[in-house]
């Protein structure tokens, strides 16, 4: 984020009444680090994605194979089309492609002939919990030192953030409203 007392100094876009220059300063490096984290993860994915020689889209599937079928639950091809947003064909050419890399089989389902099961290799089950899984346990072990009051103010930021609608450019501002706070952006 730009600081706005440089780029929005007559404050015409960012609501400033109320906030000293501490505050301000607050604001801005919270959102440099969000700008750090969201480059770092970034990092770790694409390294994840390098090191198990998959694309975005392939390691998606794979994370949802693993979670989906941790409690028990067949993985079919129309699940995981779903889960991706992609087209039938487009998930068996994807699966194809998983299954000749050693990365996924397919089952028969043990109950519905027409359909078959995807399952995750144990090689490839190894090599995500080694690469992905080390990632999430970094991150875990960072909240978990956080206090319960550090999380829970950490959590209803990001989850305002991921609530703010998607903005046509070009809409009027005052199309554009804060969630629960009635002012425009």
């Amino acid at each position: 984020m730009l600081d706005p007392r440089r780029f929005d100094a007559s404050a015409e876009l960012v609501e400033r009444e109320g906030l000293d220059e501490d505050a301000i300063d607050e604001i801005v490096d919270l959102f440099h680090a969000l700008r750090r984290w969201h480059r770092a993860s970034e990092a770790h994915s694409e390294a994840s994605r390098r090191f198990m020689n998959l694309n975005e889209n392939d390691m998606r599937a794979i994370r949802f194979v693993l979670a989906t079928s941790r409690d028990g639950t067949i993985v079919t091809s129309t699940m995981l089309a779903e889960h991706l947003g992609i087209t039938g064909p487009s998930v068996t050419k994807m699966l194809d492609r998983l299954e000749r890399g050693g990365h996924i089989r397919r089952e028969s389902h043990p109950t519905d002939r027409r359909a078959l099961s995807i399952v995750v290799t144990e090689t490839t089950r190894a090599t995500a919990r080694d690469s992905v899984g080390r990632d999430h346990t970094r991150r875990f072990a960072i909240a978990a030192r956080m206090s319960s009051e550090e999380r829970r103010a950490a959590t209803r930021f990001l989850e305002e953030l991921a609530a703010l609608p998607i903005l046509e450019h070009g809409e009027p501002a005052a199309a554009a409203s804060l969630p629960g706070d009635g002012r425009a952006a």
